[in-house]
């Protein structure tokens, strides 16, 4: 039986196998434990018989997981120390992986924001429900990365090009957006979810989702789905902006895209068509990984994190400064292979 810590609650209850996020005024971020006691708790119950299904579910109402905790990647990383990060990404991808192949049915709650790490950990698995106020983002760009976590084949299977639209913009999706993106099956309201949970735990049936799903709302990302596909058709991120038109939704567009690291932005564009391509969590974690390998030694992730969370002051100093700047070259070498040190799952 895994561990339970004060951050995170596992146990058998019933039927089911129950993990519940427990970090709410830090918006339930994932911790490196956190991680490794989500993995070691699906090893332990992929076998169990006694276990018919997985939930994961979070205290608090703002957020399920809004991401990773990154102080300490920041901490160690900023001091010239870069090894804590890679093998917090090496081992959570792992983790991410087991997740995406697991053997039994693995139900996720998430309310309020699920975003990064939070994605990691909910919408790989095969229920994944979302309600009023659920807001569903990668916005890693942001910060010097890229979106993880296996969500570049999240975006990459998405409707035509909506991956690389969400992908590099970081925008926020509700529940009626995240159902139509891929990013969520079901919507149930949050006033339906204990009677749901005990349902699960007193039968291990998980039809039991679907029987109390509800028709979700419309999608905003429809309508803006044509205009989406022919601008973020294009090869390159220079592509993409060369086919941006002079109005109200570009403008935006382009204002999101600026707003984030420019390096992060040309590497994602790349990244999704690659996941588009293979088309499996192994391929696309592993080319995550080379990004996240060199995130901080060679690309913008210190600084992003710095003027985001840490000084707060919203004004990075990317090392490229626009996204005119990026060279084709200086993709290649954030995505090249790492030799020795390519992720193994």
């Amino acid at each position: 039986m895994a561990d339970s810590t004060d951050d995170i609650h596992i146990r058998i209850e019933g039927k089911i196998g129950r993990i519940t996020l427990n970090r709410p005024k830090a918006l339930n971020a994932l911790s490196y434990d956190m991680a490794m006691a989500i993995e070691a708790a699906l090893d332990d119950w992929a076998g169990d018989a006694r276990v018919a299904m997985a939930l994961i579910d979070a205290t608090g109402d703002k957020a399920f997981c809004a991401g990773g905790d990154i102080q300490e990647m920041y901490d160690t990383a900023s001091a010239g120390d870069f090894e804590y990060g890679r093998r917090f990404w090496r081992d959570e991808y792992r983790m991410n992986a087991k997740l995406a192949n697991w053997p039994k049915p693995y139900v996720a709650l998430m309310q309020g924001f699920t975003m990064g790490g939070g994605v990691g950990v909910s919408c790989h698995g095969s229920h994944r429900v979302v309600c009023e106020n659920s807001r569903i983002a990668m916005p890693e760009c942001g910060i010097g990365l890229v979106p993880d976590v296996g969500g570049s084949l999240l975006l990459a299977r998405a409707p035509g090009r909506l991956g690389e639209y969400l992908g590099t913009t970081g925008a926020r999706m509700d529940a009626g957006d995240a159902i139509y993106a891929g990013f969520a099956d079901y919507y149930i309201p949050r006033e339906k979810w204990a009677a749901l949970t005990a349902e699960l735990i007193e039968t291990g049936d998980w039809e039991a989702v679907d029987r109390m799903a509800e028709t979700p709302p419309g999608a905003s990302l429809a309508a803006d789905q044509a205009r989406i596909d022919t601008v973020f058709a294009a090869d390159t991120i220079h592509d993409i902006l060369r086919r941006m038109d002079d109005d109200d939704w570009a403008g935006a567009t382009l204002k999101a895209l600026e707003r984030n690291c420019p390096l992060s932005v040309a590497c994602t564009v790349e990244l999704v068509h690659r996941a588009r391509g293979a088309d499996t969590i192994e391929r696309a974690l592993q080319q995550e990984y080379r990004f996240t390998y060199r995130s901080a030694s060679e690309g913008d992730f210190v600084e992003g994190i710095r003027a985001a969370i840490i000084d707060k002051d919203r004004n990075p100093r990317w090392k490229i400064a626009t996204l005119a700047d990026v060279k084709d070259a200086e993709v290649a070498r954030m995505l090249m292979p790492l030799g020795d040190n390519e992720l193994k799952l």
